[in-house]
């Protein structure tokens, strides 16, 4: 296992980072994902933990707060030591009040939200706090004064955002700069081969600014877990076939699977363990959140670390999974190909 540094701090994190929204199975939603109880959840978290895993993320909403509970009560059986374990936690959504101010990015929600979470993982500051989610109802300015406010109050360590656009974050950094508070230091967000809408402008942004990538749902939503492909039928119950989440361009998708089936029966190796390892052999990725039901898929997530891909076999996954072109980026091609022909000339004096 590799550790990485998380954004422009001096935090290091695993490559890989244990995902607990299988954990719980609390509400409709939750429960098409996973429904692990406390002991098949510890015995996940300990196997990760023996890995080498030093990161675990988890949210307020995933199982309307259990996830959370069943995680801290975790930690606790299993003794770990507090200064061993990277705790990511995330709020946004509404878990359990649905009044009028149970949700968003206020400063009013955002206080009462971290201490709730606090509560349920029986931790005295959480390491990495989330915003889930843009909110359009609340000034950016009022967000990063409250997590500010966290931080300061030693209740979180380091603050960040998922799901939010470049844009957003760029001046959510601006403010944060201006006013000397505490900044974004990592984005969540779902990027897989299947789905590499981040490059167009967030990972640009994300290297220029030096910002942490977490990657959620990097076999995108189990579609390149090698159950699926064109020609082949899903189990029934399998999760594609019960939340077909997130969006994908399926005939791209197809394509690359067959590719990557291709690699990893040269490697003799999963299709799941192919998708993680083009992840993380991307310049932008810290570290790719992965998720588990049983301990003998995590282990196949784990055994994705040791691959690795060659120039050849990047350039063909990079080839079949290539978004197609989009303004302006298509400009930026064309009007810059002589500059980035100067550049590269003078580097190789």
């Amino acid at each position: 296992m590799r550790y990485r540094q998380f954004g422009n701090t001096g935090l290091f994190v695993s490559e890989l980072c244990l995902g607990t929204m299988t954990f719980g199975g609390e509400g409709e939603l939750w429960s098409q994902i996973g429904d692990l109880q406390q002991s098949d959840a510890e015995r996940l978290i300990g196997r990760a933990l023996d890995a080498g895993i030093n990161f675990i993320d988890t949210a307020d909403v995933y199982s309307e707060g259990l996830s959370e509970r069943i995680t801290g009560q975790a930690l606790k059986n299993l003794k770990v030591p507090r200064d061993d374990v990277v705790v990511a936690t995330k709020a946004f959504g509404e878990t359990g009040s649905r009044g009028a101010n149970a949700r968003g990015n206020s400063r009013y929600h955002i206080m009462n939200a971290v201490k709730a979470s606090l509560q349920r993982l029986q931790l005295d500051h959480i390491d990495l706090y989330q915003i889930h989610g843009f909110d359009p109802a609340t000034p950016i300015e009022e967000t990063v004064r409250a997590l500010d406010t966290l931080v300061q109050q030693g209740h979180v360590r380091y603050v960040g955002v998922s799901n939010w656009a470049a844009w957003q974050i760029v001046k959510a950094r601006g403010i944060a700069e201006r006013h000397g508070l505490a900044r974004f230091e990592s984005l969540q967000a779902y990027y897989t081969l299947a789905g590499r809408d981040l490059e167009r402008e967030i990972i640009p942004m994300l290297l220029s600014e030096k910002l942490g990538l977490m990657v959620w749902s990097p076999l995108a939503g189990g579609l390149l877990s090698g159950k699926y492909g064109r020609d082949t039928e899903a189990e029934e119950g399998s999760r594609r076939t019960t939340f077909d989440f997130p969006p994908v361009a399926v005939e791209r998708a197809y394509d690359c699977i067959d590719v990557m089936r291709r690699i990893a029966a040269n490697k003799g190796v999963s299709v799941a363990q192919i998708a993680l390892a083009w992840l993380l052999h991307q310049p932008a990725v810290t570290s790719v959140i992965v998720g588990a039901k049983r301990p003998d898929q995590l282990d196949d997530n784990i055994a994705a670390t040791r691959i690795e891909l060659s120039a050849a076999e990047l350039a063909e996954l990079d080839t079949v999974s290539a978004l197609p072109p989009e303004y302006p980026g298509w400009m930026f091609e064309r009007q810059g190909e002589h500059r980035r022909e100067q550049l590269a000339q003078s580097r190789q004096r």
